[in-house]
């Protein structure tokens, strides 16, 4: 596989072009900013400049870098790794109030809460965010590389990374997974200024792939590590900030019900995911405990990174056992989505308790199947079955 594959971003930064001083794009290592931008760029009929603070010669360019951006003020200047220099937000705010025009900066970034929270303090009012995730499944099958089942499947075992799925053979995506992973806790992460060994932040990243899909126990997760349950929420919170991982916070509701309130810890790159529990193939996955929480994990962030931001989530439970395993509301209208590895897959008596419970009406249950189609309905709550790709499908076009 190789190539460039167009992101469902593109449109979304032209348009904040059009309207901000600064765009700022956040996302993990390696997912593709830099050449989501430079693509871009390309059909974009301005002058521009591209900065990568993580090499030398571009970061000296702002050693006086008020009288560089002074000689650039007709030129958008775009500026990768952004966080590496946080004491440029003033100055980019003293820049934009000095000649206010959309389409100044383009800011790319790797460390999110970091990065927004340095930036949102300088530039509130002329900045605006959107988050480039690894590849998703309409992105690859808009591409027709492969069938849109096999597509799905490569998805899954490789994860989103660029050079993870565009990758040769599967030995090599594996191989630059294992690189990725390493680089990511023995180089970027110091970079952030933290001061944890690798070897206990490797531990910990293993500890979350093995717990991923379950919720939450920082104190167990603290007795497995010889940490406190305080340390345990700052690895996590960590781990967050760069990407790494997603909280999945249960679903709010008003029902007098006693409901589970601890997060979902998911890693959310299934690749990640897999080269952490040194699964190399679909199949050994396939034939590991975790793959059905792979599998949710993979369902899930598909599903969250493909929505807009008119869409709430969670998942349910109750302390009785009942739920679902993710509960996304607009409008006031809430949709239920079970996953489920099987061509076959069957509901239980709790999944039909919790449906009634939030009054739910559409449910569907996620499955590598090639069609969809009815899974039956009790009182006014109608249950379909569908692949990835068609249900994405209609988030897009808001059928849901």
């Amino acid at each position: 596989m190789q190539g460039y594959i167009k992101r469902t971003l593109n449109h979304l930064i032209l348009q904040d072009l059009k309207l901000f001083p600064v765009v700022c794009l956040i996302g993990p290592r390696q997912c593709g900013k830099s050449t989501l931008v430079k693509e871009l760029l390309k059909h974009l009929n301005i002058e521009y400049i591209f900065l990568d603070l993580e090499r030398d010669s571009d970061l000296a360019k702002l050693t006086y870098a008020e009288d560089y951006l002074n000689l650039n003020l007709n030129t958008l200047v775009c500026i990768d790794e952004v966080q590496r220099k946080p004491d440029l937000f003033p100055l980019l705010r003293y820049c934009v109030d000095a000649n206010r025009k959309p389409a100044r900066y383009l800011l790319l970034g790797s460390a999110s809460s970091k990065l927004v929270n340095q930036s949102s303090e300088s530039l509130a009012g002329r900045i605006c965010y959107q988050e480039l995730t690894p590849f998703l499944l309409p992105e690859i099958i808009e591409e027709g590389l492969l069938n849109k089942n096999e597509q799905t499947k490569t998805l899954w075992e490789r994860g989103g990374f660029p050079n993870s799925f565009l990758a040769g053979l599967t030995s090599q995506s594996y191989r630059w997974r294992e690189e990725f992973v390493k680089t990511i806790l023995e180089r970027d992460i110091p970079l952030l200024d933290v001061r944890i060994p690798a070897l206990t932040l490797k531990r910990m990243f293993s500890m979350m792939a093995h717990s991923h899909g379950q919720i939450a126990n920082l104190s167990k997760l603290g007795d497995s590590l010889g940490l406190s349950h305080t340390s345990i929420r700052q690895y996590i919170d960590l781990f967050e900030n760069i990407f790494m991982i997603r909280s999945l916070p249960p679903f709010e509701s008003n029902l007098k019900k006693r409901l589970v309130k601890s997060p979902k810890i998911y890693i959310r790159d299934s690749g990640v995911l897999h080269t952490l529990l040194k699964l190399d193939s679909l199949s050994e996955v396939l034939a590991h405990p975790v793959c059905g929480a792979s599998w949710e994990g993979f369902v899930i962030e598909q599903i969250i990174s493909c929505l807009n931001s008119r869409w709430t989530y969670g998942f349910y439970r109750t302390q009785t056992g009942v739920e679902l395993d993710l509960v996304l509301e607009k409008g006031g209208v809430c949709i239920a989505v079970e996953c489920k590895l099987s061509q076959t897959p069957s509901l239980s008596k709790g999944f039909w308790q919790a449906c009634r419970d939030l009054n739910i009406r559409k449910a569907y249950i996620i499955a590598p199947v090639t069609e969809s189609f009815p899974a039956g309905a009790q009182g006014e709550c109608v249950v379909k079955v569908m692949p990835l790709w068609g249900f994405l499908g209609e988030i897009k076009l808001d059928v849901v």
